[in-house]
């Protein structure tokens, strides 16, 4: 038997097998050696990726109060290779709190990382509050916390670039400090309109079609938003969302002052603006903040039974966190707000 395996082995040696090594084809025994094969290049594998920081992400609805949300680590890093780039420009205004006699007047304008004059940006006008003025939300140094997490989430694609303008929200040239009269915050939305969008539009790359001799600021509205802290989230509310509705459609309150419009007066101004919608509220408040709570709840509490241009949950979302009225509730709404903004 066992010769008869070793025949037929040998048997087999001079038989071929197709290129699926199944079928037996039968062929004349060939004496020279097989040719090597020319072995297959070694594939160079790809690199591995770096994976993204976890990002928390954008609330859709309020979260329960008291939840702490924190911007995360990495958006808090300085990223020297992609930095934004932040400019200090005067403009010329009016005393529109004082004579209406001709003034200038200084902003902090962000430019994000990469920026190119033959793009279109959207643009956010950040207020400050009541006892601060264009440097209080710091975004004129490298290391500010909005500085950072808005170069990061711009690098890591969780948002597309815009511009930031942070003015002094103060329209007046005697009250232009931090011991100002509180009532030059009230005029603001003429300087706004007349003078600070339109100097932006022609010096910056925006979706305005600017023209000197007079352009429709209505046309861009989309691309500009208005969002402030405290004495700036009540210039948010009653001057961005009750006066300037037709200029702009975006709209973040943080901590809003307490001299904000309540939902029935928000509800009736906002009828002169009947063609125009609102594409976002955005309100955010520490859950330690008695008094920016009970305002937020004064003019948001019931505003979509009143006007049918908000619906809960939908384009006015709440969130309450951690904190009182402190920057760390700011920067954080900044952070969520920018995440929900023109995207």
């Amino acid at each position: 038997m066992g010769l008869l395996c070793v025949a037929f082995a040998c048997a087999m040696s001079a038989c071929g097998k197709s290129e699926e090594g199944n079928t037996m084809v039968t062929q004349a025994p060939v004496m020279t050696e097989a040719p090597t094969a020319t072995p297959e290049p070694t594939a160079t594998p790809e690199p591995t990726a770096t994976p993204k920081p976890t990002v928390t992400p954008t609330p859709t609805h309020a979260p329960a109060k008291n939840e702490s949300v924190k911007i995360p680590k990495e958006y808090t890093k300085l990223n020297v290779g992609f930095a934004g780039k932040v400019e200090y420009i005067e403009y010329a205004t009016k005393d529109y709190f004082g004579d209406g006699s001709d003034i200038t007047k200084h902003a902090y304008v962000y430019l994000p990382p990469q920026y190119d004059e033959t793009k279109q940006y959207d643009v956010l006008y950040l207020m400050h509050g009541i006892g601060g003025d264009e440097k209080e939300w710091g975004i004129h140094n490298a290391f500010s916390e909005v500085k950072l997490s808005m170069d990061n989430m711009i690098y890591y694609e969780d948002i597309k670039p815009f511009i930031i303008v942070v003015p002094n929200g103060r329209s007046s040239a005697a009250h232009a400090d931090t011991n100002s009269d509180t009532n030059a915050f009230y005029k603001f939305g003429e300087e706004l309109r007349n003078d600070l969008i339109p100097y932006i539009d022609a010096n910056y790359a925006t979706y305005a079609e600017y023209n000197e001799e007079g352009y429709d600021l209505t046309a861009a509205r989309d691309h500009r938003a208005m969002a402030g802290l405290s004495m700036g989230a009540m210039q948010t509310i009653n001057i961005g969302l009750c006066e300037c509705l037709d200029i702009m459609s975006w709209f973040g309150v943080f901590s809003a002052g307490f001299t904000s419009y309540e939902a029935p007066v928000i509800a009736e101004k906002l009828q002169a603006f009947e063609p125009y919608d609102i594409h976002y509220i955005y309100n955010i408040c520490g859950s330690g903040d008695g008094g920016s709570m009970g305002v937020g709840d004064a003019s948001f509490n019931g505003l979509a039974d009143l006007t049918d241009k908000v619906v809960d949950g939908e384009n006015l979302v709440r969130q309450t966190v951690g904190g009182g009225h402190e920057m760390k509730v700011w920067t954080l709404g900044f952070y969520n707000f920018a995440q929900i903004v023109f995207q």
